[in-house]
């Protein structure tokens, strides 16, 4: 017999959108059930291995309470845990990695620490309970509501069905979205749909979407050797060239994001090129005591890892299951390059001392847990975000379109990553845009919010739309709305389409620490 539980809120999903989402939701006193296929919590911050990518500002503003509550908290974990030099330990804007990406570069680990803290006194008292290694495999819907979820144990294949007022897909794909039969676009759209600059022409293309990275962590141990395995399709990988690159996929040449001119990388810092292992660097040795780390770990999530060879969202299961293969085994071949083949500046070839570290992510393979997805099924919304909304070049005053309906604010270059459809990069100057309320509500279901990279965004604007703290900012107002919808008696779109209601949200939002607008900025 199927088991059965209840609560106010279920949120399927535990990436930094479910997260945040759950944290909200508990925070205003519901009852949360929360679902997450992996063992850890965090989706981009953990589980995933991405390190913050973040904008400019973000030290003085620009994202909420909460996330801020979470960033000081990593530093903190640093300076309880950990024995720091005098230097480190004093310093304010700690990066504990030294990595470019961001000014805070650090462990998946000590991210999973910080959460799991946080959402400590919810677990505790019962009113969050998370539950883990659970996808959703079928929904109960009736019109335009879901009744019921069934989720199920990816191994020891147990259901419980999940009933509640109120379903949040916060999944990294939009599971929920095709199991409850919920109106969704996947892909690229077509400029005759959007009007969008950078949208393809002709017919619009579903299956043509961002790759997604198998993110690994290495550290460098010199004079050491630590070379894996000969991964089975690293023949394959090492001699890959797409037509769009300007050398073999495994090489230090690649392409510029900016202008897909080609751009040439270095391992490490000292030569005048961009230095690829200091990128996401999560943790620096010169930090902490003498001794306490043997040499410096770094995340990698390069270009070379990239996989576009096909999407793994609507497609039959055994594809999406070959593609995943094909990723883990492109990002495997990577590091078995860069240890014995890639080109070093003395001459020589190779550098063994890089060593993988699954203890890092939490795997036994090395791999992240999940892979790093950058683009999801998105809902078809009360209002879809355009490039022309939030694009510098399609905004003469410099300023990106004002949302009467905003409970949030994101900023970040609009920066989509090579395609399935083998399409290069784009990557577009933006505006520090807000979050519109419309884009978290599907157009028809009534008791469902999107919390994820699955909100009204384009192919386009996904690009600027689904980074840590927006997608943090998005779970969190999610969270929010639905608490303030259960207390009102009323619906999302209600609180949407009614000023009066809209204004008394929007300052519950405001006195949780979650601004609304941006002074005027700088494009990015």
């Amino acid at each position: 017999m199927t088991q059965q539980m209840q609560a106010d809120i279920v949120i399927l999903g535990g990436g930094t959108g479910g997260t945040a989402a759950a944290l909200a939701a508990a925070k205003s006193g519901k009852t949360v059930i929360m679902t997450e296929e992996t063992a850890w919590i965090g989706g981009q911050l953990t589980s995933q291995a991405v390190p913050p990518d973040e904008h400019p500002w973000i030290e003085s503003f620009g994202c909420t309470r909460s996330y801020r509550q979470f960033r000081e908290g990593v530093r903190q974990y640093y300076r309880d845990h950990f024995p720091m030099t005098p230097k480190a330990r004093s310093n304010v804007q700690l990066n504990p990695g030294s990595g470019i990406v961001s000014r805070l570069c650090h462990e998946p680990r000590t991210a999973l620490a910080v959460l799991q803290q946080m959402l400590a006194p919810y677990i505790h008292s019962g009113r969050l309970t998370i539950l883990y290694r659970y996808a959703a495999v079928s929904a109960d819907v009736s019109g335009d509501h879901v009744n019921s979820v069934t989720i199920q144990h990816l191994e020891t294949q147990d259901q419980i069905l999940l009933q509640a007022p109120y379903f949040v897909d916060a999944t990294e794909l939009g599971d929920l979205l095709p199991l409850a039969g919920i109106e969704y676009v996947t892909g690229a759209e077509s400029k005759s749909q959007t009007g969008e600059p950078h949208a393809v022409d002709g017919e619009p293309l579903p299956q043509d979407m961002q790759g997604f990275t198998y993110c690994f962590a290495v550290d460098y141990l010199e004079g050491e050797d630590h070379t894996i395995e000969k991964p089975e399709l690293y023949d394959f990988w090492r001699d890959y060239k797409p037509d769009f690159w300007p050398d073999k996929l495994l090489s230090l040449t690649a392409v510029k994001p900016s202008t897909n001119e080609p751009i040439e990388y270095e391992i490490f810092p000292g030569h005048g090129k961009f230095p690829l292992f200091q990128y996401r660097q999560i943790l620096d040795p010169k930090h902490f005591a003498e001794g306490t780390f043997e040499g410096p770990v770094s995340l990698v999530n390069w270009p070379q890892n990239d996989y576009w060879l096909g999407s793994i969202i609507d497609v039959p299961k055994e594809d999406a299951d070959h593609r995943m293969y094909q990723a883990k085994q492109l990002s495997l071949s990577l590091l078995y390059w860069l240890q014995t083949e890639v080109p070093r500046p003395d001459g020589g070839q190779g550098y063994p001392g890089l060593r993988l570290r699954p203890d890092v992510v939490g795997t036994e393979d090395g791999m992240a847990m999940y892979p790093y997805i950058r683009e999801s099924r998105r809902i078809q919304a009360e209002f879809t975000v355009l490039e022309q909304h939030v694009a510098t070049e399609s905004r003469p005053d410099g300023v990106a379109e004002t949302f009467q309906d905003s409970v949030g604010i994101g900023c970040y270059r609009i920066d989509l990553h090579p395609s399935t459809g083998e399409r290069p990069y784009i990557d577009i100057s933006s505006l520090p845009f807000q979050i519109p309320l419309g884009s978290l509500i599907p157009k028809r279901m009534k008791n469902v919010l999107a919390a994820s990279k699955n909100i009204g965004v384009t192919h386009i604007t996904n690009g600027c739309y689904r980074l840590h703290p927006v997608e943090w900012n998005i779970g969190e107002a999610a969270g929010y709305c639905i608490s303030y919808c259960l207390d009102q008696d009323i619906l999302p779109t209600d609180v949407r389409n009614d000023a009066e209601r809209l204004a008394t949200f929007q300052q519950r939002l405001v006195s949780a620490g979650i601004e609304l607008a941006w002074p005027a900025l700088r494009p990015v």
